[in-house]
């Protein structure tokens, strides 16, 4: 006894001629498909992965225009560090970590900037440390360079009271100490000038 097999589906030719050929499958477009917007992901990321880090980007805060948070804290050396010691002079308030990428980027930008005001007494950057051990921040000082005041958090106070969420952030307070500037992300030596400048401006 035979068993009957069904043919493969086919289209009839138009006036009634010779069947036409099977259809192809259709699931034989999925994998290019597929390989074409693999292939599209693989360059957007590639476009993100090599573009240049926002620097100096300027953000809202409920602090601008309004006396800074007063910051008490330990230095790395052991002294007691405040804010307004440093009242008179421009401040750059730096929230930064050692295991935070751009704050690694940014420091040579900062030493400049310290190194610049330093003679003049007019600019003074302070850091405080976010997230991080201070035998970690001490070495990485020690090799990277930079003399600025570096005050420890532990607790996490000083970034609560400023609103931080993550390094690096920045503030600039003026002389008489009232915020002028949120910056996240990274600074630059150049943007920091340009935003003295303008709070000079605006006094």
């Amino acid at each position: 006894m035979t068993t009957a097999t069904s043919a493969p589906a086919t289209v009839p030719a138009e006036g009634g001629g010779p069947a036409a050929l099977p259809l192809a499958p259709r699931r034989r477009v999925a994998p290019w498909v597929a390989l074409a917007l693999a292939v599209v992901l693989l360059g957007l990321v590639a476009v993100l992965a090599t573009r240049e880090p926002a620097q100096n980007t300027l953000a809202q805060s409920p602090l601008l225009g309004k006396p800074a948070p007063e910051v008490i804290g330990t230095g790395l050396d052991g002294s007691t560090l405040r804010l307004s010691q440093f009242r008179g002079r421009y401040v750059v308030l730096n929230f930064f970590a050692t295991w935070c990428v751009p704050c690694q980027q940014e420091h040579d930008d900062l030493l400049r900037f310290s190194e610049r005001h330093r003679s003049a007494g007019d600019a003074v950057v302070l850091a405080v440390i976010f997230d991080d051990e201070p035998d970690r921040v001490r070495q990485f000082f020690e090799r990277r360079g930079g003399d600025w005041p570096v005050l420890a958090d532990p607790s996490g106070k000083v970034s609560l009271d400023f609103g931080v969420r993550g390094p690096p952030e920045s503030y600039l307070i003026d002389p008489n100490g009232f915020v002028r500037s949120k910056i996240v992300g990274q600074v630059d030596d150049a943007g920091l000038e340009s935003l003295i400048r303008a709070a000079e401006s605006a006094s």
